[in-house]
C-alpha cells in the first residue's frame, strides 16, 4: 500500500511540475500575463548583444560563390550562432556599413552591403541595429537614408541614424515580455564625412552631448531601461580611452542603464560604474567584431553579452541580472576562405590549427583565445 501511495504522489508531483512549466511558458509568450489576463509580479526579457558586423569584399564574394552575382547566401557565416540569436527576446548588433540598393556592392574603403545580408540577419532573429559608425556616410546622405529604410522595411529597430533630428531626441522604445526598452546609438567618428548643411537627417555623434543628454532623459521617462549603443574608442587598442570613460560617466548620470560599445575591433573590458545617485550602469566598452575578414589575431575574437532585464510590476523596480560574456570566433581558411562564426565554447583545436591566421600567428590556439578572454573580461562576467 505504501508503495502504491508513493507512486501516486510522484505522479501528482510530476503533473504539477508539467502544469507549472506550461503556465510559465504561456505567461512568457503572453508578455508576462497569465491566462486570466492579469499581470504577473515580474516581467523578464533576455537580451543578447554582439559586436560589429563587418562584412566586406571577402565575405560578399564568398556569399556569391556558386550562385552567380544575383543571389548571395550568407547563411553559412552565421549558422553556428543562429540558435542563440533566435532564443533571445532581444538580439542587438552593430552595422555601420550601409545597405543601399542605389549604390554598388563594395568593400573597403567605401562599404555597401547587398540586401541579402540584411535578409539573413533578420531571418536568424536580430531585432536591433546601431547604424551609427565611421562608415555610415560612405555614400552620403542618400546611402544612409536608403539603409535606414531598408532596415525599417524588414522590421528592425534602428538607432544612431535618423530621418530627422526629432527622431534622435525621442528614441525608439519597444516592449519585450512586458519590459519597455529604449535604444540610443551614436558614433565618435564618421571618417570626416558629414551630412549636407540643409539636411533634415541626423547621424548622432558623440560630440552632440546636449542632444544625447536630452535623448537619454526622454527615454528614461518612458522606458523601463535605456540601452546606449556606442561606436567609440581607438581601433585595435585594448586600452579604454579617457573619452570613452568620460562619456560613459555622463551617460550613466543622464540615465543610461547599459552601454554597449563597438569600433575598436577587439574586446575591451566590462564593468559597472556607479552614478552619483547610487545607481549602477553596466558598460561593455567594446564587444569587438561579430564577423570580419580580420588579419590580426586579436580581432578574430569578439564577445556576446547577455543579460536579463527583470521588472517588478508591482513596484516598477527594474534590475539587470545574469550578466555574462562569452566568446565568438571568426574562423577562415587560407586566403580568407570559408569565413564563418563559431562560439568559443564550441571552437576546437582542430579548427584553430587550420585557421588562416596561423600563417601570421603560430601561437594561435583555443588556449590563446581563452587566455585572451580571461585577460580582457573580469571573471565575474565570464561564461
Amino acid at each position: 500500500m505504501k508503495r502504491i501511495l508513493t507512486v501516486f504522489l510522484a505522479a501528482v508531483l510530476f503533473l504539477d511540475a508539467v502544469s507549472l512549466g506550461v503556465l510559465l511558458f504561456t505567461r512568457a509568450k503572453n508578455g508576462g500575463k497569465n491566462n486570466n489576463g492579469e499581470v504577473d509580479v515580474f516581467s523578464r526579457a533576455t537580451v543578447l548583444a554582439v559586436g560589429e558586423n563587418l562584412v566586406g569584399d571577402e565575405i560578399n564574394e564568398q556569399a556569391s560563390a556558386g550562385a552567380g552575382s544575383v543571389v548571395r547566401d550568407y547563411s553559412l557565416v552565421y549558422e553556428n550562432i543562429a540558435d542563440d540569436v533566435e532564443k533571445a527576446d532581444v538580439a542587438i548588433f552593430s552595422q555601420n556599413i550601409i545597405m543601399s540598393a542605389d549604390h554598388p556592392v563594395s568593400g573597403y574603403p567605401l562599404y555597401n552591403s547587398p540586401e541579402e545580408l540584411g535578409n539573413e540577419l533578420v531571418k536568424i532573429g536580430f531585432d536591433v541595429v546601431n547604424m551609427a559608425g565611421s562608415h555610415s556616410l560612405d555614400y552620403g546622405e542618400q546611402g544612409m537614408l536608403n539603409t535606414l529604410n531598408a532596415w525599417l522595411d524588414r522590421g528592425i529597430v534602428v538607432t544612431g541614424a535618423y530621418e530627422k533630428e526629432a527622431d534622435a531626441l525621442n528614441p525608439v522604445i519597444r516592449e519585450a515580455n512586458g519590459v519597455r526598452i529604449a535604444y540610443i546609438g551614436f558614433t565618435e567618428s564618421s571618417n570626416g564625412n558629414s551630412l549636407p548643411g540643409d539636411s533634415s537627417a541626423e547621424l548622432m555623434m558623440a560630440e552632440y552631448e546636449t542632444q544625447l543628454n536630452q535623448a537619454v532623459k526622454n527615454a528614461k521617462e518612458r522606458a523601463d531601461i535605456v540601452i546606449v549603443l556606442a561606436d567609440w574608442g581607438n581601433e585595435y587598442e585594448t586600452e579604454i580611452t579617457t573619452a570613452q570613460t568620460g562619456l560613459a560617466a555622463k551617460l550613466g548620470e543622464w540615465g543610461a542603464d547599459v552601454i554597449i560599445g563597438t569600433h575598436p575591433h577587439v574586446l575591451q573590458t566590462v564593468e559597472y560604474i556607479t552614478n552619483k545617485d547610487g545607481s549602477q550602469t553596466l558598460v561593455a566598452y567594446s564587444l569587438g567584431n561579430l564577423v570580419s575578414a580580420a588579419a590580426k589575431k586579436e580581432s578574430v575574437l569578439g564577445g556576446a553579452l547577455t543579460f536579463d532585464v527583470v521588472k517588478n510590476n508591482d513596484t516598477g523596480a527594474v534590475a539587470i541580472e545574469n550578466v555574462s560574456i562569452s566568446g565568438i570566433v571568426t574562423h577562415y581558411g587560407i586566403d580568407m576562405s570559408k569565413i564563418r562564426v563559431y562560439k568559443l565554447s564550441e571552437y576546437t583545436d582542430e579548427l584553430a590549427e587550420v585557421h588562416g591566421i596561423k600563417e601570421k600567428a603560430e601561437d594561435f590556439s583555443v588556449d590563446y583565445l581563452n587566455s585572451l578572454m580571461k585577460e580582457r573580461i573580469n571573471k565575474r562576467f565570464l561564461r
